[in-house]
């Protein structure tokens, strides 16, 4: 079989790319026919709905409350109106650990590899590989960041050891991934110094990102007509379901703490993580990047990316329930907004990282949806924003916080100055 090019290895390239130019490319006046704003001044007017009050009219009480009451409330509404519904853990599911331990970095870390069988079916047709590294003299089990990457495994990191990769071909089959040069490469002995494991993942293991990738994805399985309700699951939801499936691996491995968790990723894997934090409980700590619209922005705000653009038949459309879709001319008619997924997270750490030149993600609009989400983080006497005032770029006095911001000065993406801070927030919070 051909080699064939990682889409989410090009995608790495541009975003290295991206971190050499001090500030994104003029943004488009239009996308997919659909005007794009930029102009603070006509973002409108809008009035976001309560995340503490209940449907039935009622005010959450405490934190009891919002976690029985409340709290399936919004988490119902994005499973039906944005996301979609997905399938419980699969009964025939089963692990591979072909790499158990083998000594790496210089002997600092352990590496191990698994390949995870979302099916009874052993073949590639649905499996996610999974690439772990841990510190090699911990005396008890560790707590990691699993990060959802564009990259496939092979081109994260240079060791040779590392199985190499297959992505899918246009047609539906798994061909090995080229090589690359340095780009996507990830410095991941930085967490192994700081004491933390590391795993990461290609997120197109368990869907192709592509508009017909249910054809060939983990909903194929589930979905075989390739006919989906309103409410089921979009792609993001496929991805969503499969970070879970990882943390079912975690559980069972007794060298990571399970329960120490971080998950990560950026944009439309942003979204992705926002949204698994708030259907998964068990990730105790989420990192959401520049996730923009259908993230942490708000809908409300006509700034950058909209409900519209997301949704356009020509863009973002199968990433999403349909139903998302209904509210593409007028997002004011949700009943949730970017604050609300936020919120999910509470009483759990989140930080929201954004860039300042990124206003297609609309930073401002997370940073408003951060202080929208704090009353809920409160409830649990949880830090949130201390002020009121959009932090300016690197400034680090709202990263520290339960429900932490950052916004680095550059571009859309992960710049690698932002590892260390994610490393911080770990560290005061794993």
């Amino acid at each position: 079989m051909a080699a064939i090019a990682a889409p989410g290895f090009v995608y790495a390239q541009q975003q290295a790319a991206a971190q050499q130019k001090p500030a994104d490319k003029t943004p488009p006046s239009e996308v997919a026919g659909i005007p794009v704003n930029y102009d603070e001044s006509k973002v409108g007017t809008y009035t976001l709905p309560d995340p503490l009050t209940k449907l039935n009219g009622q005010k959450v009480k405490n934190a009891e409350d919002w976690t029985k009451n409340r709290r399936p409330e919004i988490l119902n509404m994005y499973y039906t109106l944005q996301y979609g519904k997905v399938p419980g853990k699969p009964k025939d599911m089963s692990f591979n650990v072909f790499d158990k331990g083998t000594p790496a970095f210089g002997g600092k870390a352990i590496r191990k590899q698994v390949t995870i069988y979302l099916t009874k079916d052993t073949s590639d047709n649905h499996k996610v590989d999974v690439l772990i590294y841990l510190p090699a003299h911990a005396t008890k089990p560790s707590a990691l960041l699993l990060n959802a990457s564009f990259s496939a495994n092979s081109n994260v990191t240079d060791d040779p050891g590392v199985k190499h990769s297959l992505m899918w071909t246009p047609d539906g089959k798994r061909a090995p991934v080229q090589g690359g040069g340095r780009f996507g490469k990830m410095n991941i002995e930085q967490f192994i110094d700081a004491g933390f494991g590391f795993a990461t993942l290609c997120y197109t293991d368990f869907e192709p990102d592509t508009k017909d990738g249910y054809k060939y994805g983990i909903r194929s399985v589930y979905n075989p007509s390739g006919k989906f309700a309103d409410d089921e699951w979009g792609a993001i939801s496929a991805w969503s379901w499969g970070l879970s499936r990882v943390m079912d691996y975690f559980e069972t491995d007794k060298d990571i703490d399970a329960k120490r968790v971080a998950l990560t990723g950026a944009s439309r894997l942003g979204k992705t993580t926002l949204w698994t934090g708030a259907r998964d409980t068990r990730f105790a700590l989420i990192i959401g990047s520049v996730s923009g619209e259908g993230g942490a922005a708000l809908s409300r705000r006509n700034y950058g990316e909209t409900v519209a653009h997301m949704t356009a038949p020509s863009r973002y459309f199968y990433q999403f329930a349909t139903n998302w879709s209904k509210y593409s001319a007028d997002p004011s008619k949700m009943p949730m907004d970017g604050h609300m997924l936020i919120s999910l997270m509470a009483p759990r750490p989140v930080l929201l990282q954004t860039g300042s030149t990124d206003g297609w993600s609309d930073p401002k609009g997370e940073w408003l949806a951060a202080l929208a989400a704090k009353p809920v983080f409160e409830l649990f006497k949880e830090t949130g924003p201390t002020t009121t005032e959009w932090p300016a770029a690197e400034d680090e006095s709202q990263l520290l916080h339960n429900e932490g911001y950052f916004m680095h000065n550059g571009p859309h993406g992960v710049l690698p100055t932002d590892w260390p801070r994610f490393i911080q927030f770990m560290k005061k919070y794993l």
